[in-house]
C-alpha cells in the first residue's frame, strides 16, 4: 500500500503565501509521478502542479503557473508546493496524489493519479 500525507494549510490574506508538502511512503517500488490537486465547494477537482521528482520535470497548469513552485528535497522523499501571491479563487482542499511511472504526469490528467492524500485545506481571504 501507499500512503500519502499533506501538511501545511492554512489561512492567509490574499497576496499571502504559503507552503504544502507532501509525503508518499510505504510499498513504492518505482520513481512515481507527484501531483497536487484542489477541489472548492460545489466543482470538481483540478490539477494545480506535478512533477517527477527524480528527474526534475515540472508542470503546472495555466491559473497557476508564475505564482506556485513544485519542487522535491534533496532525498527525493517529499514534495512541496510552494504558493505565493495567493488569491481568493485559490481556496480549496488541495490534494496531493501519486500517478505509477507508465503516468503522463500532467496535472490535467487527474485519473492517472492513483494514491490521494486526505487533504489539507487552504483558505485565502479578501
Amino acid at each position: 500500500q501507499v500512503q500519502v500525507t499533506e501538511s501545511g494549510g492554512g489561512s492567509v490574506q490574499a497576496g499571502g503565501s504559503l507552503r504544502l508538502s507532501c509525503l508518499a511512503s510505504g510499498d513504492i517500488t518505482y520513481s512515481p509521478c507527484i501531483g497536487w490537486f484542489r477541489q472548492a465547494p460545489g466543482e470538481e477537482r483540478e490539477g494545480v502542479a506535478s512533477m517527477w521528482p527524480r528527474l526534475g520535470r515540472t508542470y503546472y497548469t495555466e491559473s497557476v503557473e508564475g505564482r506556485f513552485t513544485i519542487s522535491t528535497d534533496d532525498a527525493k522523499t517529499k514534495v512541496f508546493l510552494q504558493m505565493d501571491s495567493l488569491k481568493p479563487e485559490d481556496t480549496a482542499l488541495y490534494y496531493c496524489a501519486v500517478a505509477p511511472p507508465w503516468a503522463s504526469c500532467r496535472p490535467e490528467s487527474v485519473n492517472e493519479y492513483k494514491n490521494w492524500g486526505q487533504g489539507t485545506q487552504v483558505t485565502v481571504s479578501s
